[in-house]
């Protein structure tokens, strides 16, 4: 991990920002946030976003996947603490949308964790890509 501070990202649109608490079983043997925590922060976040559209963003033919995910541990989180996840739209694709995050203290003064996750929405018996859901894509593109 480092504490070098990344270039202030292009100001997107927001998709969501969740507050979360840092609880006592997410530590490491070093007492901060073990790294895999991180992902499970992420996809926390993604969920409350995706639950929160307006309409239909999976059924029994089409679901998204995590084709990639890309972190940079910028700072460690210790115990107690509160953080907010932040979302927003990279990229939006025909059949995947790139999601960056940035996880940082509640206050805003600690970025502890910056970077992207690139979501696939697939047809579930074929394997191959599925056009994003209207849903999602209106969600994406800018007002």
């Amino acid at each position: 991990m480092t504490d070098i501070q990344p270039a202030q990202p292009e100001r997107h649109a927001v998709l969501v920002r969740v507050p979360l608490s840092v609880r006592w079983r997410d530590l490491d043997a070093f007492n901060h946030v073990n790294n895999s925590q991180f992902l499970g922060y992420l996809e926390e976040a993604r969920l409350r976003w995706m639950i929160a559209l307006p309409g239909q963003w999976m059924d029994d033919h089409v679901a998204p996947v995590v084709a990639a995910a890309h972190l940079n541990y910028r700072r460690p989180i210790e115990w107690p603490a509160e953080i907010v996840v932040e979302l927003f739209v990279e990229r939006l694709g025909t059949t995947s949308v790139t999601i960056g995050h940035r996880i940082a203290s509640t206050d805003g003064d600690a970025l502890h964790c910056d970077g992207n996750v690139v979501m696939v929405w697939i047809d579930k018996r074929s394997g191959r890509p599925s056009p994003l859901p209207d849903v999602v894509r209106e969600s994406c593109s800018p007002a």
